[in-house]
């Protein structure tokens, strides 16, 4: 099990947006996406009077982020569930109001590193790339089955490729052969497809149509945009929530959420802006904050990292 699997990005940061909130007793904090357990054990250890409330949607990640809690064991719940299901999760749990939230979205380094899931274009695996493999499609049903125009539209929408067309048309080419199985081939097949101009900037050329794959089987834009206003919601006044997203579609979905909270909701050209209209978050974050030179070079997975930050400041409109 290699150390990258086990280091939290902007750790220290994350902690620091978070603390106002999470220092008095009986505060609950909520990890939206635990992974192995980084952050949670060291919000743990960092707010010793704070309770926990882990959610991760893979039940592997969970049994292993249990393992790393266990000497918190007494402070710590963990579910199993995807992140959009918090109020629900809240519910059940009999907790109407929370002090912290935090999300790390994207692919779990264990996710990465496990043979067997084909997140990483950089081994051959099955194309699985579901975070949660008791449920849902996978990468390759999505390749083998979706027609040509909508493979288009995902990876397009989903993975900014420019070459999609070009991609899909050799896709749907090669699965007329051969159904997909394993992300080498797919990886060959990427290679091939793209032009020589394309294949010498940006890094690996099948990053994005792996990117647009995970994302389709996941549904992990549509979860984050119904995730990210219900965790604002469930934040007590004076809660904070802190996001750290790893591509430009996710970063933009969080900025949006944030924004429209900290703005006023008043018709325009009012003289006075009723109590009701008040925006309901604060920004702690100016834009999105990114992770420093030496964090980067420690670890290479923190490099696309973007924090955004912001506070409950006040109740719903009613």
């Amino acid at each position: 099990m290699s150390e990258t699997r086990h280091v939290p990005v902007m750790l220290q940061r994350c902690l620091d947006l978070l603390a106002p909130a999470l220092a008095e007793p009986g505060a609950t904090v909520v990890d939206c996406t635990l992974g192995l357990g980084g952050h949670g054990e060291a919000l743990l250890e960092t707010f010793p009077a704070a309770r926990l409330i882990g959610l991760d949607r893979d039940p592997e990640a969970l049994r292993l982020a249990g393992e790393r809690l266990a000497p918190h064991a007494a402070r710590a719940t963990l579910v199993h569930a995807v992140y959009d299901e918090l109020p629900a999760v809240l519910d059940r749990l009999g907790v109407p109001r929370v002090q912290g939230v935090l999300f790390d979205l994207g692919v779990s380094s264990m996710q990465l590193d496990e043979d067997g899931r084909g997140f990483a274009y950089a081994r051959d695996a099955p194309l699985d790339m579901r975070m949660d493999q008791t449920t849902g499609i996978s990468a390759a049903e999505v390749l083998n089955t979706y027609p040509p125009g909508e493979l288009v539209r995902v990876l397009r929408a989903y993975g900014e490729e420019k070459h999609a067309r070009r991609i899909v048309e050799a896709v749907v080419r090669a699965r007329a052969e051969e159904p997909f199985t394993t992300s080498g081939r797919l990886v060959e097949l990427i290679r091939e497809a793209l032009p020589q101009a394309a294949k010498r900037t940006g890094g690996n050329p099948a990053k994005r149509t792996f990117q647009a794959l995970r994302i389709e089987v996941n549904g992990e834009l549509s979860v984050l945009e119904r995730a990210v206003p219900a965790a604002v919601s469930r934040l007590a006044v004076g809660g904070r929530i802190a996001v750290l997203s790893y591509h430009s579609l996710e970063d933009r979905l969080v900025k949006r959420v944030l924004t429209e909270g900290a703005g006023s909701t008043a018709p325009p050209g009012l003289p006075v802006v009723p109590e009701q209209y008040q925006p309901r978050l604060k920004l702690l974050t100016r834009g999105a904050e990114l992770p420093g030179e030496e964090e980067v070079a420690e670890n290479r997975r923190a490099a696309p990292a973007r924090l955004r930050g912001a506070q409950r400041i006040r109740e719903e409109r009613r």
